[in-house]
C-alpha cells in the first residue's frame, strides 16, 4: 500500500507543474522589470509592480481568477472585459488586442506590454485590486531587497 501510495504521489508531482504555471522567482522577476523599463514607469517603482504580482498572482504565469462575466489572466491578472479576448467574456473591449490565453504562457513579453498600457491609461496601478488592497502607500522595500 505505502509504495503505491508514494508511486501516485510522485506521478501527481510530475503532472502539476505544467497544469500550474511557471512561478518566477522573486529576484529574477525584478530583473525581468527592471530590464523592461518599469522603474518609475508612470511614477510607479519596481517594487510597487513586484507587490503587485505577488498579490494578483503569486508569479505564476497562468494564473487566473474568475469574476463572474469576465476572468483575469497570467501573471499580471489582465481583465477579460477591458483588455484580452477569451472568446467566451460578452462585450470584450480587447484594449491590448490579444488573446487571454496568450497571457498564460511563459513568455511573459506580451503580458508586459499589456500591463505597461493598462498602466499608461490609468496613470499607475490603480486597475489591480492586489496593489490598492496591498501595497498602496506602504514599504515595499522587502518586494526588491537582496536582488
Amino acid at each position: 500500500m505505502r509504495k503505491s501510495m508514494l508511486f501516485l504521489l510522485v506521478l501527481l508531482g510530475l503532472a502539476l507543474p505544467g497544469a500550474q504555471g511557471r512561478q518566477i522567482p522573486r529576484c529574477e522577476m525584478v530583473k525581468i522589470l527592471r530590464r523592461n523599463g518599469f522603474e518609475g514607469f508612470e511614477g510607479t517603482t519596481v517594487a510597487d509592480w513586484m507587490c503587485l504580482v505577488k498579490y494578483e498572482s503569486d508569479y505564476n504565469t497562468k494564473a487566473y481568477n474568475n469574476n463572474g462575466p469576465s476572468r483575469d489572466y497570467g501573471i499580471f491578472q489582465i481583465n477579460s472585459k477591458y483588455w484580452c479576448n477569451d472568446g467566451r467574456t460578452s462585450g470584450s473591449v480587447n484594449g491590448c488586442r490579444i488573446s487571454c490565453s496568450k497571457l498564460q504562457d511563459d513568455n511573459i513579453n506580451d503580458d508586459i506590454q499589456c500591463a505597461k498600457k493598462i498602466a499608461r491609461e490609468a496613470h499607475g496601478l490603480s486597475p489591480w485590486y492586489g496593489w490598492k488592497n496591498h501595497c498602496r502607500g506602504k514599504n515595499l522595500s522587502s518586494f526588491v531587497r537582496g536582488c
